[in-house]
């Protein structure tokens, strides 16, 4: 028997879906709830990023330390094959 009032139900809403106008869109309820979700999910991710960017501990070396190894790295490396005797 519940079948039956679903059918009546559908058969009142019929006529008021034709008093829409067709060329009328909009995004309804549904849309509101997808972007209330996706900016729920975005809040959340952002909370979790920072939190786990609290978690990270940088100290920068200091410049004369920076500079030796910037200079080390730029020395090429000569190997015993390399070298020419006279």
């Amino acid at each position: 028997m519940p079948d039956m009032y679903a059918t009546q139900a559908v058969t009142q809403l019929v006529p008021l879906a034709k008093e829409l106008d067709e060329n009328k869109v909009t995004p309804g309820v549904l849309g509101f709830i997808v972007f209330a979700v996706m900016a729920g999910g975005v809040w959340l991710l952002m909370k979790s990023m920072n939190r786990h960017m609290g978690k990270v501990d940088f100290e920068e070396r200091p410049a004369e330390a920076a500079e030796r190894t910037d200079e080390a790295a730029d020395a090429p490396k000569a190997s015993a094959g390399d070298r020419q005797t006279t």
